[in-house]
This record gives structure tokens, sequence and C-alpha cells, in this order.
């Protein structure tokens, strides 16, 4: 103790007055300090400062330069419900600080000068002796001075919900509950110097961008490029052509809004959030809009095994008996559960023990306990038989069990415990273990010293288990068909551990290593070695943190699994932080998953939604950059070939609104690809080579189609007006036609597509034969003919993508 007290420059007594201010000036107050936070109004507009937005705002003043209105007020919308969703999130996101701020305890009792006080737990200071009291939390991190029986709850630091016995030297945490006992500590790091204080600090990290905003990003930046170029090489020719200044100003504007895919946001939260709805309905909750795409990029799940892959449900299972009796004797009465009605109420293990037990009928009275800690791993109760004397029952750990024990009760038959017997015990349990199953042993003495926990008689052996989930096999083989790796990471024994991941398919011809083991390894050796690793076992919550980050080192894109307060920072730290439905609320506010069900399943569930969203949002994305190179191949081809343009301003928005439209919002909706959980996960932009190949070919095949009948309609003798109304029509059905092109190859296929074409084809109809809208588009009625031009020619938009399915791999 005296070392303890030198250290920290104290004394039984506590501070005096003056130290107390003196160090709370040198090492501040007992509280988290949070980043000052931007004001509400600085980050909404910051929401504003991205290169696709700033570019939707361009495009809103162009429409409102030339008169249309709606168009411009659609475009605002879009970009307004895109600001409002990341404000949201963000806001969302100083929530996890509030909540560990709620965790702090308000008062605790203090030893100053001698005299015992009640003080604000912020006035802390290093140095202090505070008095722990069974009930209260923990005020600070502190050192221990003086136990007698304390046991404390460390399970929103660590998860595990045991009850830790501690002594003198031990650190106590902030936030832990004292069960039982009482003690006295110093105060050893306040703040955020405490586990608690840390942990803190790492949640108010910014979050990383997700691979979906990176992605959009660089797409926003490629659509502008090349429509700033194509805008500005159109108003030139233009002007070259002597074409008016306004009437050139107008088409290149008009062109920039048609080449810009502003649509794009709005379709983009509409299928993420209607992604969010399904998810949610399936007991998985997505905090953040765009961690749902992320899902569907996950290379690695690192999950955790109680209550996620298996039931979280202790059953004895396997037995083996010297005295039957004896150990179901012991069984029942070295128990602290207890049955309600059909409920056991307790420790998990103790209940699964005495539900085995409860046909044993026998009642003793209890006159002491030893209980359960982690450092004897065993329970001791004494009872006072009917003749007076008193029996002294055991269970725990079966190999402390057995080093305790002088004799073995063979029904009856007190005989010596030889060291061959022994062998074959520890064979026994041995065998019991590489099943999965956690061994408790049994044994008991007749009391007749004051030594409870020695020379006790063996009686046999109960092989408890927390089976499997039913659908967790077929989930981790889902994930390993879908190119997922699923790791393990557990606090269990490294046998049980082992067992189970065989099991399930998770340890194949991977390495399995212990909590100490992985300390051991220095930051190179475990980068060599991770990839081989598909079982931790004996893991404590703090060192999740490292394996993400050499996960997420290699390119990995990282879900990960917690529910306590020492999750959050892997799980703010993950690509994916999936939290438990009954974990903490600070691991909540970390996570970007919230599982209600706790279920592995889910998980794997969520990842093929977030799969089918990611493939819904390249299918929407083809169709609207096809549409748009469409759209500047043939502006920019006619105005080449010195022709009139075939599109007016007006129309050239209305192109703009049917394609960002029915059609472009149903495709974000399809259904699942047959093959979605038999393909390796997303890694590359959302146009990748081969598509960028089609869209290009399909964005030609509607120039050249366009062009074709423009020209032939031009040389013919009909009416510019005519000939605009037919190549503007053509156009329209092409793109009509290519959202078929989009379909999924699903066995669930949405019939909105159908429906999303019928109503904008409809409102096509509208804009050729009612005399008012005709004015406003500049159009006439065509006949029969044109339109069997139209549909004939428009269906090689159909035969193309046949073609190039076959050719471009």
């Amino acid at each position: 103790m005296s070392d303890i007290l030198s250290k920290y420059d104290t004394s039984l007594n506590g501070l005096d007055k003056s130290e107390v201010r003196k160090r709370q000036n040198e090492y501040g107050l007992n509280e988290i300090e949070e980043k000052k936070p931007s004001p509400l109004i600085i980050l909404f507009l910051s929401q504003f400062v991205d290169i696709l937005i700033g570019l939707l705002i361009i495009a809103a003043i162009a429409s409102f330069a030339i008169g249309d209105i709606i168009d411009a007020g659609v475009i605002l919308l879009a970009v307004l419900l895109n600001t409002i969703m990341g404000f949201i999130q963000e806001y969302r996101s100083r929530r996890a600080v509030e909540s560990l701020k709620g965790l702090i305890t308000k008062t605790a009792i203090v030893k100053r000068d001698g005299k015992i006080s009640e003080i604000d737990a912020k006035e802390l200071t290093i140095g202090d002796i505070i008095i722990l009291e069974e009930g209260r939390k923990v005020p600070a991190d502190a050192a221990l001075i003086e136990t007698n029986h304390l046991s404390c709850d460390e399970s929103s630091l660590t998860g595990e919900s045991e009850a830790v016995k501690k002594e003198v030297g031990d650190t106590i945490h902030m936030d832990s509950n004292i069960l039982s006992g009482h003690g006295r500590a110093i105060v050893s790091n306040i703040g955020m110097k405490t586990e608690i204080g840390k942990i803190a600090k790492i949640v108010q990290e910014d979050d990383e961008e997700t691979p979906l905003a990176k992605r959009v990003g660089k797409l926003g930046k490629i659509l502008s490029s090349i429509a700033i170029v194509v805008c500005i090489a159109v108003f030139v020719l233009e002007l070259l052509k002597g074409v008016p200044l306004v009437e050139t100003f107008m088409t290149a504007v008009s062109l920039a809004v048609a080449a810009i895919p502003e649509g794009l946001p709005a379709v983009l939260t509409l299928t993420l959030a209607l992604g969010m709805n399904e998810m949610a309905k399936s007991k998985a909750i997505v905090r953040k809009l765009l961690s749902v795409e992320t899902l569907g990029s996950c290379t690695v799940i690192c999950s955790d095994k109680t209550g996620t892959l298996t039931e979280n449900k202790m059953a004895v299972v396997d037995s083996f008996y010297t005295n039957k009796d004896k150990t179901h004797l012991i069984g029942k009465l070295c128990n602290n559960a207890v049955q309600s009605e059909d409920k056991i109420i307790g420790d998990q293990t103790d209940g699964a023990i005495l539900k085995y037990c409860k046909d044993y009928d026998c009642s003793l009275e209890r006159i002491d306990e030893i209980p359960l800690d982690s450092n004897r791993k065993m329970m001791t109760t004494i009872h006072r038989l009917n003749n007076g004397k008193d029996i002294v029952l055991s269970k725990g750990a079966p190999e402390i069990i057995l080093d305790l024990c002088k004799y073995i009760d063979n029904d009856g038959s007190i005989e010596i415990l030889d060291s061959e017997t022994k062998e074959t015990l520890l064979e026994k349990i041995s065998e019991m273990s590489s099943h999965a199953l956690r061994v408790i042993g049994f044994a008991y003495k007749t009391k007749d010293e004051n030594e409870y926990e020695s020379d006790l008689t063996f009686t046999g052996l109960l092989g408890l288990i927390d089976p499997p989930k039913r659908d967790a096999k077929k989930a981790v083989s889902d994930c390993i068909n879908a190119g997922i790796d699923v790791i393990m990471i557990t606090g269990d024994h490294e046998k049980t551990a082992c067992a189970i991941a065989k099991d399930l398919g998770i340890l194949t011809t991977g390495r399995v290593i212990t909590g100490k083991e992985f300390d051991q390894l220095s930051d190179e050796e475990y980068l060599e070695i991770v990839n081989d690793i598909q079982v931790y076992a004996r893991v404590k919550p703090a060192q999740k943190m490292r394996i993400v980050e050499t996960l997420k080192k290699l390119g990995n894109i990282v879900a990960m699994t917690g529910d306590g307060v020492n999750d959050a920072p892997a799980l703010k730290k993950a690509s994916i932080g999936v939290s438990m439905g009954d974990g903490c609320d600070v691991a909540k506010e970390a996570s970007d998953m919230i599982l209600q069900n706790n279920d592995f399943t889910t998980i794997v569930n969520a990842i093929e939604g977030g799969r089918k969203i990611y493939d819904n949002i390249k299918r929407f994305v083809k169709y609207q950059v096809s549409t748009n190179v469409g759209a500047i191949l043939t502006i920019v081809g006619t105005s080449l070939l010195n022709l009139p343009l075939p599109f007016n301003p007006a129309q050239l928005l209305w192109l703009n609104i049917v394609m960002d439209g029915p059609p472009a919002q149903m495709l974000g909706i399809e259904g699942a690809e047959k093959d979605i959980m038999e393909r390796p996960p997303e890694k590359g932009d959302i146009l990748t080579k081969n598509t960028l190949l089609q869209i290009l070919c399909l964005g030609l095949v509607m120039a050249i189609g366009t062009i074709g009948v423009f020209s032939y309609e031009i040389y013919s003798g009909v009416s510019t007006t005519k000939a605009m109304t037919v190549a503007f029509t053509l156009f329209v059905v092409y793109q009509l036609l290519n959202a078929f092109n989009g379909r999924a190859n699903s066995y669930k296929s949405s019939k909105y597509l159908y429906l999303g074409i019928l109503i904008s084809f409809i409102l096509q109809l509208l804009i050729l034969y009612i005399p008012q809208l005709q004015i406003v588009f500049r159009t006439t009625a065509i006949g029969i003919v044109d339109w069997a031009v139209i549909v004939i020619v428009a269906s090689t938009i159909l035969i193309a993508q046949k073609i190039m399915d076959r050719v471009i791999q």
C-alpha cells in the first residue's frame, strides 16, 4: 500500500485543499471533453461543399436563366434533400459522445484532510482517496488500496457480464459498478486519460468517407468535366455557324442541364432509403445512409461468437460421473441461479446446471459461500447436514477442481485419486472440450477444518454448450461463396472457439491465435500473418481496434461486431460497425448498423441487400449516363455535319426530365441478381471500363439513329418542326427501350419498371398531341408511319445491348 501512496504522493488521510487546487490546475477536471461542435448553421451549409451539389446548383441557375422554373425547382429539391440527409447523419454522430458523457458518475465519496464527504465527481483529481461502496459506480480510474470482498461489473468496458473480484493493487475503471463488498482506492487517471476518456476521443474522430461517397465524387468530377468541355465546344461551333448569340447560349446551357445527371442524388437517396427500410424489416437498422452500399462492398466480417453465431443459451449436453447423485446434489445446491415458474434467473452456466439437476430432490441450509471469481475459477458453498455436520460443495474449471481433489467418489466408495486416474480424467476433459463443450468439474468434502477448498472428493463432469444458431452455418457458407472472409473473435477458451469455428466452417486451413499470443506480436509480424488467422480466442474488446486497422491497411472493407463501451473504438474504426440490439448506447451510436436480433444471418442478409442496392445504383447510373452521352453526341454530331440542332432548349430539358424520371427511379428498385452472393465483393468504380465502353456504344447507337432519321426528315422536305419532333420522339423512345437493358436477371424481378416506362410514354404523347403543350415544346403531331420508323430504329438499342452482352465480358 505504501508504494501506491508514494507513487501518487498522497496519504490515507487524503489530499488537503491546497493540494487539490494545485492538482486540479495541473490535470484539469474529471470530465469527458467534447470537441467543440460547429454551429448547426455551419454544419448545414458545409453540406453544399460538394462538386456534384455545386454542379446541380449551377444547373438550377441555368434553368432559371432560360425560364424553366419547374426543372430548376426539381433540381433544387434534389439538392435540398441530399443536404438535409447529410446534415442529419453528421448531427447524429455527436450523440455518441453525449452517450459517453451520460455514463459518467455524477458524485463521488472522497476522503480529504482526514474527512469523508460526497462531492461532484468532476472535482476529483489524481491522488484523491475515494470510497467504493456496493451499488455505486466508480467515478474515475483508480488503484485499490483496501478491499473487503469487493467485486465489480466491468461489462460496460469489457462486454463480459461476470462479476470480477478485485484485490489490493488492482486497477478499477471509471463507470464500473460495485456489485458487492467495499473498498478504498487512489485516483490514478481522470477525464480524458481514463479508459472511458480514451474511447470518447476515438468516437469523436471524423468518419472516414465511405466507398460509395468516393465513387460518386469521382463520377461527379468526370461527368462535370465532360459537360463543361462539350458545352464550350457546342457554344463555339454554333457561334461559328452564325447562330445568334442568345440562342447559342440557351442551347449550350440546356445541353449543360441535360449533360449533368442532376437526378442522380435524388435517385441515389431514394434507392438507399428504400434499402434501409427493407433491411429494417429484416431486423437490421442501418443508421447511416451511405453505409447501406458499404455493406455490399464488405470483404471481411469479424464476428463475435456468443449470441451472434451461437444461441447464447447454455445447455448441458454431456456428462461423466463417478457418483451421479452427488454430482447432481452439488449442481443443485452450489448454484446461485433461481427458477421462477418456467424461467431461470441468474448466470447462464448456473441456470443450465440447475435445470439439468432439478429433479434431484434435496434441500440443505446454506451457511456460507465463496463466490466464483476470475482468479479461482470456481465456486464453493457450505451447507448444514441433518446430522448437524457441515458439507462443502464445489464446482468450477475441471483442471482446477482436479488439482484440489485428494479423493474420488466411485458411487459411494471413497478412494485416493491416484495419478493414473487423474490422467484419465484429464483426457476425458480434453475430449469433451474438443467438442466445443464448456466442462464443469464437481467435488465435495465434509468440513473438518477451516480450509474449505482443499482435499476435495471428485464426483463428476458436466459438459455444456452454447450451440450454433440454426442458420449460422449456411450464412457462413454464403459469405465464403461471396468472397467474404469470416473471422471469429471471442473471449472463450481456444478449444471451444476452434470446435465451434470448425463446425460452422469458419476454421478451415487458417490459424487460431489467443489474445496473449496476439499481444506478443509486433505490428510487422502481425501484418505478415493476419490473412491466415481465422479465429481469435481469449481476446479482449480493446484488441479489436488493432485487428480492424491491420485488415483495413491491407485494403479490406471490414465489418466488426460489438456491444460494449470498449467495443466503440473498433466499431467506429471499422468500415461497417455492427452493434447488437441489446448492446450499450455508446456502441450503438458508434456503429453504422444495429442488429435487433443479434444474429449473424442478419449481417449476411444485409450484405446481400447492400449488393442489390449497389447493383441498382450501377443500373440507373449506366442508364442516365448513356442517355447523357447519346444527347451530347447527337448535338455535337449535327453541329459538325452543319445540320440544324435536332432539339430545342425546352426539348432538351424534357429529355432530362424523362431520363431522370420514372424509368431511372424504377431501375433503382430492381430485384437481386441470381448470382448476387456467388461473386466477389465490388472493389472498382461505379463505371468500370466495360461499363464505360457499353455506355459509349449505346450513346453512339442513339446518336447515329437520331441524326440519321433527322437528316432523312430534313432532306425529304418536311418542315423543321416536324423533323425535330420525330428526332425528339425517337430519342425519348430510345431512352424508354434502353431502360429495359438495365433490368436485373432476378428471381424476383420488379414490375414497377414497366409502370415507369408507361408513365413516361404517356407524358410524351401529351406533349405531341395537346395543342397548348405543342406551343411550349414546339412540337407537332406525327403519323403512324413516323411511329413505325421510330419504333424500328429505337429497337436497335436492344439489339446493340444483346451484342455487347456477348462480346464485352
